[in-house]
């Protein structure tokens, strides 16, 4: 049995649907199974890492944890799967962490997660991967509204990933023991711009999209107005000012899966009807 934290995420249901793929058990922590769609045969069942006291009952039977970063209750879980003898765990990092500039507040929640999974003896797996194609769902509301979209750092190059390869190198490395003690960051097979994305997205929509790129000023006035300050200043020391270099286009997720990384155009083809939902 393996037990998957933030089940209906981005990166959480792929990591179920490929452990699922692989004929699996999967206990998918969600916060309420009533609404939850996820790969068939999932057992779903109701928790919060923010409070660890819904979780550790889960532990029973499992083998191996994917854990998300940056939660109040991720400690506790962690020795509680330590002493129900939990083989291994896989924790969700970025590509930040490596530099451990705790000023970054980014970085510190990621290298915090890392620090505690180290701490806990537990065998583990860290991926750090770089930006998800699923960002692009940010655009939504934009893109619902018209033609045109205001875009921060749309000239930074990054070799996005598709989180179905996140999700099946980490079932790889949670049924695989060679997998533990490893560190490996992931990449997309190409590195684009924001407005690069944006061109794809109009040639797969059939839609006029033109980008209006936002001044580091304006793109940091926006953040203020959706984030903490901490957390502005980190993207602004990532994006701006070049703290984080995520174009490079890496291997991993060949080497561990034998698949070929999925590409941009492929994920807004799958995903679009996603994109033009209009709610």
């Amino acid at each position: 049995m393996y037990l998957v934290t933030g089940a209906t995420g981005n990166v959480g249901s792929e990591v179920v649907s490929a452990l699922r793929a692989g004929g699996h058990p999967v206990r998918a922590v969600v916060r309420d199974p009533g609404t939850a769609h996820l790969a068939a045969g999932t057992e779903l069942v109701a928790g919060d890492l923010d409070a660890p006291e819904t979780l550790v009952p889960l532990l029973d039977g499992v083998e191996g944890v994917f854990l998300l970063p940056g939660y109040r209750g991720n400690a506790e879980l962690l020795a509680a799967a330590a002493r129900a003898g939990v083989a291994r765990v896989v924790q969700l990092s970025g590509g930040s962490a490596g530099s451990r500039d705790t000023s970054n507040a980014v970085t510190a929640m990621m290298a915090g997660a890392e620090d505690l999974v180290a701490a806990s003896g537990l065998p583990a797996t860290i991926l750090r991967p770089a930006s998800f194609m699923s960002n692009t769902f940010r655009w939504l509301p934009q893109l619902r509204a018209g033609d045109e979209l205001r875009l921060q750092f749309a000239g930074i190059r990054t070799a996005v990933i598709d989180p179905a390869d996140i999700g099946a190198v980490a079932a790889a490395a949670l049924v695989g023991a060679e997998h533990s003690g490893r560190v490996y960051t992931l990449s997309g097979p190409q590195p684009l711009s924001a407005g690069e994305q944006v061109e794809i997205l109009a040639a797969e929509l059939a839609r006029p999209l033109h980008v209006v790129a936002l001044s580091d000023d304006e793109s940091y006035a926006e953040m203020l107005t959706q984030m903490p300050a901490s957390y502005a200043d980190a993207f602004m020391n990532f994006y701006a000012h070049g703290g984080l270099d995520e174009s490079a286009v890496l291997p991993t997720v060949f080497d561990i899966t034998g698949r070929t990384p999925g590409d941009y155009t492929s994920w807004v083809h799958a995903n679009k009807d996603a994109l033009t939902a209009q709610n």
